[in-house]
C-alpha cells in the first residue's frame, strides 16, 4: 500500500472483490433465476457452462500474457465478465441465461491468469506474498455478507439486479488502476535477483495453436464428464468415456511435464494446487446438504456454518506472507494440508447424531486456515519458480489444475454420493426434519477427500527444486 503501488493494489484487489461477490451472490440468486425462467432442468449447465469456458480462457490468457503482457487479456476479461452478467441479467429464458454464464466464464478465465502475471511483473518478490494475502482477504466480506445481500436484493428487487449491479461496483476502482497497470504492462522485467536466473534474454514466445486446441479438448472433456456424472445410467458411460479420452491427453500437454509424477519444483506446485483446491471444495460442496438433511438445520444456518472459513483463510494468507517464514514455505503448505484433512474429518463427525453440530463450524475454520496457508504459498512459489517469458503459461497451468481438479473431484463425489443413495436425500428430508437414511453416502465423499488431502501433505515436501538443480 506504499505510494508506488497503492493505486495498482487497490485496482487489482477490486477485481478480485468483484469475482468474489459474483461467486457468492450469484450462487444465492441462481435458484430463483432458474425457477422464474422456467429452466430448472438446465440449472446445472448454468454452473458447468461457466466452468467449461473458463478452462479454455485460462490457457488462452496464459499465451496472450506471455506475448503481449497482462493488460490486453485483463481488459478483455473484465469486459467479457461484465458482458456475461448483463446477458444473464437480461435473459428472458434459460438458454440465454446459460449463454451469459458461459461468457462470464471466458472473462473470468482471462482475468484470473492475467492478475497473477500482473503480480509477477509489477511487484518485487518480497511483496508478492502480501499481494496474495490481499487477494485472499478480498473474499472475506463477500463470503460473509454476499449471500445475505444477494438474498435481500433478490427478495425485494428481483434476481436480475444481483447480476446487473456487480459490474458497476468495480468501475471506479478500475479507473484508478488503469494508469499504473499500463506502466506495469510496459515496464521492463523485474530485477534478475527476484527471478530465476536466465543466461540470456528470451524472445517473446510464439503463439502455440496446438495448446488452444488442447484447451478446447480439455474443456469439452470436462463438460462431458460433468454431464455423465449428473445422469447415472448405462448410457452415461458413453459421454464419460469420451470425456476421459479428450481430457487425459489434453491435461498431460497443458500442465508442466512431470506434474502427475510430482517432480520436484514447479510440477509439484501445479499438482498441489489441484489437490488442495479439489479436496476442500469437493467436501465443502456437500456440507450444507449434510447439515440440512442429516441435522435439520435451515439453509441459512448451514451456510453460516461455513462463513468463518473466509476469515481464517485470510488469516492463513496473512501468516504465510511474513518474510521470516519464506524459507519454510513448503512446511507451511504441509501443515495447511494436514489442517484441511483434519477439518474434513471433523466435519464428517456431524453425521453422528450425538456429536454437537457446531463441530462443523469449528472444523471448517481450521480448514480455512489451512487453505489460506496452502493456496497463497503455492501462488508465491509458482511466480518464484517462473521465468518472465513463462509467467503467463505457468499461471494458466496453476489455474487449470485448480479448476480441473474441482470438476473431477466434485463430479466423482457426486457420482459416488448418488450411487450410495444420496440422490434421494432431498426427497426424504427437508429443513425441518432430520434423517439418518444416507450417512454412508456423505461419508463416502468426506473420507476419501480427507485421505487425498493427507497425500497432498506428503507431496508438499517436493515443492522446491532439488538443491543441485536450483
Amino acid at each position: 500500500m506504499g505510494r508506488s503501488y497503492r493505486a495498482l493494489t487497490l485496482g487489482i484487489v477490486s477485481v478480485v472483490l468483484m469475482i468474489a461477490f459474483e461467486a457468492t451472490a450469484v450462487g444465492t440468486a441462481m435458484p430463483i433465476a432458474a425457477r422464474e425462467l422456467d429452466g430448472l432442468g438446465l440449472y446445472a449447465f448454468a454452473f458447468s457452462g461457466y466452468f467449461t469456458t473458463s478452462l479454455l480462457a485460462m490457457v488462452v490468457s496464459g499465451q496472450w500474457c506471455d506475448r503481449s503482457g497482462p493488460l490486453p487479456p485483463l481488459a478483455a476479461g473484465i469486459g467479457g465478465f461484465a458482458a456475461g452478467l448483463v446477458v444473464s441479467g437480461t435473459a428472458q429464458s434459460m438458454w440465454p441465461f446459460v449463454l451469459g454464464r458461459a461468457v462470464q466464464g471466458l472473462g473470468g478465465g482471462l482475468v484470473i491468469v492475467a492478475l497473477y502475471v500482473v503480480v509477477g511483473r509489477a511487484y518485487p518478490e518480497r511483496l508478492r506474498p502480501s499481494v496474495m494475502a490481499a487477494f485472499a482477504a478480498s473474499w472475506v466480506v463477500p463470503s460473509i455478507v454476499g449471500p445475505l445481500v444477494s438474498g435481500t436484493v433478490t427478495e425485494h428487487l428481483g434476481w436480475r439486479w444481483v447480476f446487473l449491479a456487480i459490474p458497476v461496483l468495480v468501475a471506479l476502482p478500475l479507473a484508478v488502476m488503469l494508469p499504473p497497470l499500463r506502466r506495469a504492462a510496459h515496464a521492463p522485467d523485474p530485477a534478475p535477483e527476484t527471478l530465476p536466473e536466465a543466461p540470456e534474454p528470451v524472445a517473446p514466445p510464439v503463439r502455440d495453436g496446438r495448446r488452444i486446441w488442447y484447451a478446447v479438448a480439455l474443456a469439452t472433456g470436462a463438460a462431458l464428464l460433468q454431464y455423465a456424472g449428473q445422469d447415472i445410467s448405462p448410457l452415461s458411460v458413453i459421454p464419460a468415456v469420451a470425456g476421459i479420452v479428450l481430457l487425459v491427453p489434453s491435461a498431460l500437454r497443458l500442465l508442466p511435464p512431470g506434474t502427475f509424477r510430482a517432480v520436484r519444483g514447479l510440477p509439484t506446485v501445479i499438482l498441489m494446487r489441484g489437490i488442495a483446491a479439489g479436496t476442500f471444495i469437493a467436501a465443502e460442496s456437500f456440507i450444507p446438504l449434510m447439515l440440512v438433511t442429516q441435522r435439520g438445520l435451515s439453509a441459512t444456518m448451514a451456510g453460516l456454518s461455513l462463513a468463518g472459513a473466509g476469515l481464517t483463510w485470510a488469516l492463513g494468507s496473512y501468516v504465510q506472507a511474513r518474510p521470516r517464514l519464506a524459507p519454510v514455505r513448503e512446511r507451511l503448505a504441509q501443515f495447511g494440508m494436514v489442517l484441511s484433512a483434519a477439518a474434513i474429518c471433523g466435519a464428517s463427525l456431524a453425521l453422528v447424531q450425538s456429536v454437537p453440530v457446531w463441530i462443523v463450524a469449528v472444523a471448517w475454520c481450521a480448514g480455512g486456515l489451512g487453505m489460506g496457508l496452502v493456496i497463497s504459498t503455492l501462488s508465491v512459489l509458482m511466480l518464484e519458480q517462473s521465468a518472465p517469458a513463462e509467467a503467463g503459461a505457468n499461471s494458466a497451468a496453476l489455474q487449470v489444475s485448480d479448476a480441473l481438479s474441482n470438476v473431477l473431484l466434485v463430479a466423482a463425489a457426486g457420482t459416488v454420493f448418488a450411487a450410495l443413495g444420496g440422490g434421494t436425500v432431498g426427497a426424504a428430508a427437508d429443513a425441518s426434519t432430520t434423517t439418518t437414511a444416507h450417512p454412508a453416502a456423505f461419508a463416502a465423499v468426506f473420507l476419501p477427500a480427507a485421505a487425498l488431502a493427507l497425500v497432498g501433505a506428503f507431496v508438499a515436501g517436493r515443492l522446491r527444486p532439488h538443491p543441485k538443480s536450483a
